[in-house]
């Protein structure tokens, strides 16, 4: 999300906050070796200078960086498991502490490829049907101007082809939110379009799909997401904040926000999270995140049937994710530069902002895995580009 009216449209881009008390959108949102829990210092090449990851990473950081980032990390996975973590610039402008190494941050729209894994375990149980009216789970939820939840299917939701407005292109208050009140926001407003006929990202979709969740399970969203995903899959760095958390647990740097180009950074690291929820709440890490989208490709997380709906009938999504991007349901592809087949000419995430943060990354098929995040939510196409090129750089890298 972004600072001012600019800033909030997509989790998977750039919100900020604004100076009066709102909160509005315009985009939504390795060198050290750890075997064993032991960190090695940061890797160089075999001439002594830094390897490319972190070569990428310290053209991010500093006054004069490419996207005007305090600080930058990075988690490298290859095929095999093994993890190189990096960082750059620092952690704390204030007091100058290094940047912790894969500490956390907030992971903004990647809480969608979470929330649609539970959503599809859910499916395969039987428990939700994916082309079934939303109005069969949330009766009487979603209808207004063009709106009708007995048209608008499970489907739609994690797709981002129902037409439901963004309700984060709207000015929101620096306050703690309740779901409910998110989706009514939304449906003030007129549907975009009519379920099916085109592609919006829009938050509310995710909203709804945490809603129908709690509504299935009868359990809150973070408890189904820690025992459906965090805990299954050994996510040591992951969780959703509680109601009115506004801090982040353990290790991480301070995020940054300013409110035009060389403009003084503030400070927002801690605010409450709840306007985000099921769509862009989450905290986590670079290599939490990697082994999250390597488990999931893999099979660990989603049966068969329900990891091919996940990654079926993919929608373009250029303007939102960059070129070459198509979204499923909850997960994104993006083709690889290298390309070479093999489960390696594109890779899958979803990357996410949050106001400070910004988290660039995914898997391919073949293991590997990369995500990147900066403590700047960043603000055009051309920064996150960037950042872009440092993960395909080294998913590509033999």
């Amino acid at each position: 999300m972004r600072s001012s009216a600019r800033h909030m449209r997509h989790l998977s881009r750039r919100p900020r906050i604004g100076r009066r008390g709102t909160v509005s959108a315009v985009a939504a949102l390795a060198a050290g070796l750890i075997v064993a829990g032991v960190t090695a210092p940061p890797a160089a090449s075999a001439a002594g200078r830094p390897d490319g990851v972190q070569r990428g990473l310290d053209t991010l950081v500093g006054p004069d960086g490419s996207v005007g980032a305090p600080g930058a990390l990075a988690s490298v996975a290859d095929r095999h498991g093994h993890t190189r973590t990096y960082t750059a610039g620092v952690g704390d402008i204030a007091t100058g502490a290094e940047v912790p190494r894969d500490g956390r941050v907030r992971v903004g729209s990647n809480t969608k490829a979470f929330t649609a894994v539970v959503v599809l375990q859910l499916v395969g149980e039987g428990r939700i049907r994916l082309d079934e009216p939303i109005e069969t789970y949330l009766p009487g939820v979603v209808h207004g101007d063009g709106i009708d939840g007995n048209v608008i299917t499970v489907r739609h939701l994690l797709q981002q082809t129902s037409g439901l407005p963004n309700y984060t292109e709207y000015n929101l208050q620096l306050r703690y939110y309740e779901p409910r009140e998110l989706v009514d926001i939304a449906l003030r407003h007129p549907a975009d379009f009519a379920p099916g006929e085109s592609w919006k990202y829009s938050n509310t979709n995710y909203v709804l799909a945490g809603m129908l969740v709690e509504k299935v399970t009868r359990h809150p969203i973070a408890q189904e997401l820690d025992r459906r995903v965090i805990k299954r899959i050994g996510l040591r760095d992951t969780y959703f904040p509680a109601p009115h958390d506004s801090t982040i647990r353990g290790p991480h740097p301070r995020g940054y926000d300013r409110e035009s180009p060389g403009a003084p950074l503030t400070d927002i690291t801690e605010m409450d999270p709840s306007w985000a929820w099921s769509a862009g709440q989450m905290v986590s890490t670079d290599s939490d995140l990697n082994r999250f989208y390597a488990k999931l490709l893999k099979g660990d997380l989603l049966k068969p049937a329900q990891l091919a709906e996940m990654r079926g009938n993919t929608r373009p999504a250029d303007e939102t994710f960059g070129p070459g991007a198509r979204y499923g349901l909850g997960l994104v592809s993006k083709p690889l530069s290298c390309g070479g087949g093999g489960g390696n000419d594109l890779y899958w995430g979803h990357g996410g902002s949050f106001p400070g943060f910004e988290t660039r990354g995914g898997a391919t098929d073949t293991g590997r895995a990369v995500n990147v995040a900066v403590t700047v939510q960043l603000g055009d196409a051309a920064a996150r580009q960037r950042v872009d090129d440092i993960v395909t750089a080294a998913l590509c890298r033999r």
